[in-house]
Order: structure tokens, then C-alpha cells, then sequence
């Protein structure tokens, strides 16, 4: 299994980016899709998750209504649009994927991209 992010960058406070997620080597619509983050010195943080057909979608209180996760079946890919950015978002942002919907905790996910940074600068 191999979860591939791309999309991170520098981009200035209020700005915007897309993140993308292409999985491979799942049964992609099998699984609940969620981001993660983790910026220097901190714990990896729970952002967003959504459910095997994208009908369901949770995210952490700092980044409702700025964030908006969403997926493509079809194409094997889940994607994060960042809107609004702050400096606080900097951060390396991880995909993950699990059978289960898991919202909080990095703990019980079973599978990890290798990440992508964001950095907003002020």
C-alpha cells in the first residue's frame, strides 16, 4: 500500500492550497480517508476525516470552515483544499487510511503517507 501526498508549498497568511492524497494498493472505497499534522516540537494533530463514500466528514475545530476535505473514488485520491491559511498550519501534513472511521487520535490508523510540509509565512 502506498499513500503518496503532493500540493504542500509556501504560500503567505490568508492564502490557499490544495492537498492531494493517490492511494495505491487498497481497495480505496473501502476505506475511511483522514489528514494529519504535525509541526515542530508538537504531537501529530487530527485534521480531517472522511467516510468510504464521502458522505460523512470531521474535522478539528481550528480548521472548520477554513478546510474542506473531499475524495475521488474513482481516482484512488483524497484531497484537502486549505483556505484562509495561518501561520499556525505550518506543518507536515500526512494522509491516512484505515477500514475504520477514526476521528482524534493518530492511534489505530493503519496506513501512513510519508507526508508533505506546509509552511505560511506572515
Amino acid at each position: 500500500v502506498q499513500l503518496v501526498e503532493s500540493g504542500g508549498g509556501l504560500v503567505q497568511n490568508g492564502g490557499s492550497l490544495r492537498l492531494s492524497c493517490a492511494a495505491s494498493g487498497l481497495t480505496f472505497g473501502s476505506y475511511a480517508m483522514g489528514w494529519f499534522r504535525q509541526a515542530p516540537g508538537k504531537e501529530r494533530e487530527f485534521v480531517a476525516v472522511i467516510s468510504w463514500s464521502g458522505d460523512s466528514t470531521y474535522y478539528v475545530d481550528s480548521v472548520r470552515g477554513r478546510f474542506t476535505i473531499s475524495r475521488d473514488n474513482a481516482k484512488n485520491t483524497v484531497y484537502l483544499q486549505m483556505n484562509s491559511l495561518k501561520p499556525e498550519d505550518t506543518a507536515v501534513y500526512y494522509c491516512t487510511a484505515d477500514r475504520r472511521l477514526r476521528v482524534g487520535g493518530p492511534g489505530g490508523w493503519t496506513y501512513w503517507g510519508q507526508g508533505t510540509q506546509v509552511t505560511v509565512s506572515s
